[in-house]
């Protein structure tokens, strides 16, 4: 029962789907790769033009990882930032925005942000991100 509980591995029909998509057509890859790259294109721009923030262009999977720690010394309306995690929960609640802290991958004072949906989804959290941090004091 323990086992069970502190390991996992893909299920068969995963595996045989991997192995489907990997030995498969290839096409589909080769029409997405321009989306995504405009995304992570656009999404690293705006990150770095936001003050306190940066974020070095992504080379793995579909996730921006900006270093945001000069904002965890500010404040929202009088409630100190402190932690990714703390600015995760603000940015939910007053921005609409998903992130996942840094703390959960070892990395206090960053945030995982996916750019696996539209390039308008992406503006508008972009927009709604650098309007937040206007607000933080």
């Amino acid at each position: 029962k323990i086992q069970s509980q502190s390991t996992s591995n893909p299920t068969s029909i995963s595996q045989k789907a991997a192995i489907e998509a990997y030995n498969g057509p290839q096409d589909f890859i080769a029409m997405v790769l321009p989306a995504f790259d405009e995304r992570r294109r656009y999404i690293v721009k705006a990150l770095n033009n936001i003050p306190g923030v940066s974020c070095f262009t992504p080379t793995g999977a579909f996730y921006a990882f900006p270093q945001v720690k000069e904002l965890l010394s500010r404040n929202f309306n009088g409630q100190p930032v402190e932690s990714s995690l703390n600015l995760c929960a603000l940015l939910l609640d007053e921005a609409k925005i998903a992130a996942v802290p840094g703390e959960a991958f070892g990395a206090p004072g960053y945030l995982r942000l996916s750019y696996a949906t539209s390039l308008g989804n992406i503006k508008n959290g972009m927009e709604r991100l650098a309007d937040f941090v206007k607000r933080l004091g």
